[in-house]
């Protein structure tokens, strides 16, 4: 069903008692939540007549009162009949909405029947902690839910892959009742995030980091200000991020500043995938432009793709998929140009070169960690720039395969350490040694890089790795992977958007980082 006002932001609020509670009612309305959703459950002590009435006076915002118990999920355990005589009592004294379990709405509906005030409305829930069921049993399931009664019906599944969230969504875009329909952890976030593109009632967002009342419920600061929550509509494109983990990516708060800068209609999302052929085919529908591909998925990528670049090709690795009109997806990699640009850019500066001369890359070293879809590509990349090309990795199979498409030498990753390489040579990592949380790891000792003029890191997360931090102590020239992560991102948002890259917004929004 669409939903005509916009989808809303609720807030639950925790606080163990009615004064906790009042504070974080004021802090939800600060943030710009619509909505709170009063956890009764939560309390350490409750007195219903005063806490109800002390919490529905002083709210700012419309309230949802829920007394989840332990078996749907939440924390009470106490006799039934004094819970929904709670809900009732709320009801009563002026609750804008009551969420009441599929199991037990029936009886309540029945008992409110003619004392149920004209704005309050019932929210009956269901909460499915195993799986997403099939979209002809959610909507049987939904159905039911509002024979009962139902002003709004709730449906919370969990996700178990990335394509349970499209049947969340087929829910919410088809129901004749308001839907509040979202899936529980990191493979379903998708569904909390482009609830106003589907049609969704409301998605819940928590106060901050920790005070989440399920996996995965995003910050309602990260909804308005990272994913620009507000201006999501039917119309939206949506882009994002294939790859397991995508927790690290700040792809996220590079693409949406830039989308809601330019006015484009479109918002970038993570999409953590396990099988990047079925994700695909599930995932081709206009409402999907495309997207960036990061780790383990470059080489599955291109394996996955109807067509392929050539340039992608021949690195045998793809980083960015578009789908065409046609439904058709063509695979791209912009890592090798993101990452050979980095470096040359610093070479240049360093050698004082004009920008119209030759690679400064010709002729040197060029060593490359990792034999992975971005080894693949900064190899191909130095070889095109006349570099010659070392691969180390720590299967050496690998690295020989690598290294022989570009006409280089292999080594194993432990040979590094005593590796003397000429002078004037580069390192390149691209391994995700380093990455958070393993942040104080290095692929290499520190002793060894002395030996090489610049090193860079692909790993950007953080952007100063214990890699970069060992180099720059050692009087090496560096060049982070942000750089690098930003100049792939050009071509990216070029082929998501149909507009030319504005590059320098791209450094403005990034500057912070």
């Amino acid at each position: 069903m669409s939903n005509e006002g916009g989808s809303k932001i609720c807030v639950p609020i925790l606080g163990e008692s009615a004064e906790q509670m009042l504070v974080q009612m004021d802090k939800a309305k600060l943030l710009g939540a619509d909505l709170v959703e009063i956890r009764l459950d939560y309390l350490q002590s409750f007195e219903p007549r005063r806490n109800l009435k002390l919490l529905i006076g002083r709210c700012p915002l419309p309230t949802v009162f829920t007394y989840r118990p332990k078996w749907e999920g939440g924390k009470y355990e106490g006799d039934e009949d004094e819970r929904l005589d709670a809900l009732r009592l709320a009801m009563e004294q002026g609750a804008d909405y009551v969420d009441v379990e599929f199991k037990v709405a029936s009886k309540f509906i029945n008992s409110i029947s003619q004392r149920k005030p004209e704005k309050c409305k019932v929210i009956v829930s269901s909460h499915n902690f195993h799986n997403t069921p099939s979209s002809d049993e959610i909507g049987d399931l939904a159905t039911r839910m509002q024979a009962v009664g139902a002003d709004i019906v709730k449906i919370v599944t969990t996700a178990l892959d990335i394509s349970d969230v499209l049947r969340i969504f087929q829910l919410t875009m088809n129901s004749q009742v308001p839907v509040i329909g979202l899936a529980m952890n990191e493979r379903g976030l998708t569904s909390r995030l482009l609830c106003p593109k589907f049609g969704g009632y409301l998605t819940y967002a928590s106060l901050e980091k920790g005070q989440s009342s399920a996996p995965w419920q995003p910050k309602i600061d990260d909804l308005l200000n990272i994913f620009n929550f507000r201006l999501l509509g039917p119309n939206t494109k949506v882009a994002g991020l294939i790859g397991n983990p995508v927790g690290h990516s700040k792809a996220t708060t590079m693409f949406n500043p830039i989308f809601k800068t330019v006015e484009f209609d479109g918002v970038y999302v993570p999409f953590l995938v396990d099988d990047v052929p079925n994700f695909l085919k599930s995932f081709n529908s206009p409402n999907f432009v495309g997207w960036s591909c990061t780790i383990p998925h470059k080489e599955e990528a291109l394996r996955s793709c109807d067509e392929v670049d050539p340039v992608a090709k021949s690195i045998g690795a793809v980083n960015t998929i578009i789908r065409k009109p046609d439904g058709k997806f063509i695979g791209y990699n912009t890592d090798y140009f993101g990452a050979i640009s980095a470096i040359e850019n610093k070479l240049r500066v360093l050698q004082n070169l004009p920008g119209g001369t030759g690679s400064p890359l010709s002729g040197k070293l060029f060593v490359v960690m990792g034999a992975g879809g971005t080894g693949k590509a900064l190899s191909y990349g130095a070889k095109a720039k006349g570099a010659r090309v070392v691969v180390a990795n720590r299967t050496y199979s690998r690295a020989k395969e690598i290294a022989d498409s570009v006409g280089g030498e292999a080594l194993a990753l432990a040979e590094l350490e005593n590796y003397h390489p000429e002078e004037g040579a580069i390192l390149a990592n691209t391994t995700c040694v380093g990455m958070q949380p393993n942040d104080n790891e290095s692929p290499i000792p520190k002793h060894a890089l002395k030996r090489y003029s610049l090193v860079f890191d692909a790993v950007y997360t953080p952007k100063m790795t214990r890699l970069l931090r060992d180099a720059e102590e050692s009087g090496v020239t560096i060049v982070t992977g942000v750089d690098m992560f930003i100049i792939q991102a050009y071509e990216q948002y070029e082929r998501f958007t149909n507009l030319p890259a504005p590059k320098e917004l791209f450094w403005e929004v990034m500057s912070g980082y």
